[in-house]
């Protein structure tokens, strides 16, 4: 990859998106449009220059140190973009030029299009497709096969406007000549601005050769300018990413209703269920059931995991562990092998012992709880006194009973039984039986009188 350099344009503010965020900061599959173009490039080059422009510290921000940036404070056309990158160009090699807003591009159509470049011994290669609607882009005019021209849609002719293949807005080019190129462009034409397209014609025009790289998938150069295009990107990417999946020995009910980021990594004979969504840089191991009407972000999951029907972010799950229906994982929470979460159950910042049990209707918060303790149902930890929050320490095999609270800081010993109805505020030893409640009191008769005032009123 030694001098192989992308030039990235990503300067343009996309108003068709119709929104405050720059357009290649919007996502696909868990990923911004400009981070799958990053994505696909770090695997042919071994530098890459982001052109920013508008928001362009957003940009920054988003994308990281990962890449070099230069600023392009008109946006004068792609020219002027590639322009802006010169001084970063090396003296000879090879340079790509993306669009920042093409995410279904691959490192394995860029290695096709490199290839197809050095076989030729191109001065330039376009990567080029067949589009049943080619209105709005740019054409590729041929005499007898050979590139004589790409006319922009403004600019062509009746005829011109009838060609199929275009121009993608990816390109490879030799170093030296495409620096030669850019001292001259122009803007001659009825847009006003300095055409990258204007290069290749310069090349023609010295007798150099320049070839293409047709995709055999028209649609994996789309462009996003706005949200029919995202959504259509989205769905694109995201049959690519579950047909992978399945062909990797993942099962899934339905993968039209399987939403998959693209950095999910999935183990064999994983069944996803229906209405499944796994966000981020969630990892799920082999044997699992996910779902249906599940949701997990950044999450970590062993084998033979059963998730029905709930919530987790950023949480660790080990291997046999059961979650749901209805439960909700915060960040910070870690599940030990045979833990059992049961429904309406909220853990937070919590680490869950080996084969514990938190049945149902529980909030667990800032606790960390053996092996083999029961929860019963109604058990709250009170982790925040208003200010800050406290540590709530359970033991191996203790027992709280039914809707009890646990005001931490406490310790619940090992072998400790919590009686049901209790308010802890103290610590219980090892072994010691607790009981926090009030007397109860019955009075005779009284019964009557209260339900006959109810039912008047």
């Amino acid at each position: 990859m030694t001098n192989r350099v992308a030039v990235v344009l990503a300067a343009g503010e996309g108003k068709r998106m119709q929104s405050s965020l720059p357009k290649v900061l919007h996502s696909v599959c868990g990923k911004t449009l400009l981070g799958h173009v990053v994505s696909a490039v770090k695997a042919v080059c071994s530098q890459i220059i982001v052109v920013i422009g508008h928001k362009g510290d957003e940009v920054k921000k988003a994308c990281g140190e990962q890449v070099h940036y230069v600023r392009q404070a008109q946006q004068l056309g792609t020219g002027h973009a590639v322009q802006q990158a010169e001084p970063l160009l090396p003296a000879s090699g090879t340079v790509f030029v993306l669009c920042g807003d093409t995410p279904l591009l691959t490192a394995e159509t860029l290695q096709h299009l490199l290839a197809a470049h050095q076989e030729a011994q191109a001065a330039a290669t376009i990567l080029t497709a067949k589009v049943p609607e080619p209105f709005g882009y740019g054409r590729i005019v041929r005499d007898g096969g050979r590139v004589v021209k790409i006319v922009e849609e403004k600019d062509a002719t009746a005829e011109e406007r009838k060609i199929s293949e275009i121009n993608t807005g990816t390109y490879i080019f030799d170093a030296q000549l495409l620096r030669e190129a850019l001292g001259k462009l122009h803007t001659n034409n009825a847009q006003g601005e300095y055409y990258l397209t204007d290069c290749i014609e310069e090349l023609i025009r010295k007798d150099k050769v320049v070839t293409t790289y047709l995709l055999p998938d028209y649609r994996l150069a789309l462009g996003v300018n706005d949200r029919l295009q995202l959504a259509e990107a989205q769905a694109i990417m995201q049959k690519h990413i579950n047909e992978k999946l399945m062909a990797a020995g993942v099962t899934m009910i339905d993968p039209q209703t399987a939403y998959i980021d693209a950095d999910v990594k999935i183990g064999r004979d994983t069944v996803i269920m229906p209405n499944t969504v796994l966000r981020g840089a969630t990892q799920i191991g082999e044997q699992c059931i996910i779902g249906p009407n599940s949701e997990l972000i950044d999450c970590q999951v062993g084998n033979e995991v059963v998730f029905r029907h709930s919530v987790a972010v950023k949480a660790s799950l080990a291997d046999k562990v059961t979650v749901g229906p209805f439960a909700h994982l915060r960040p910070e929470t870690v599940l030990h092998s045979g833990v059992k979460v049961g429904d309406f159950v909220e853990i937070k910042k919590s680490d869950v012992g080996e084969n514990t049990k938190i049945a149902h209707l529980a909030y667990v918060g800032d606790a960390q709880i053996g092996r083999k303790a029961n929860l019963g149902a109604g058990t709250i930890i009170v982790n925040y006194d208003g200010r800050k929050k406290h540590l709530t320490i359970i033991g191996d095999e203790a027992f709280v009973g039914c809707s009890s609270n646990l005001v931490a800081p406490v310790t619940i010993g090992d072998g400790a039984f919590v009686a049901a109805g209790s308010t802890i505020t103290k610590d219980v030893p090892a072994g010691a039986l607790s009981l926090a409640r009030a007397y109860q009191v019955n009075k005779e008769g009284r019964a009557a009188r209260l339900l006959k005032k109810k039912t008047d009123e």
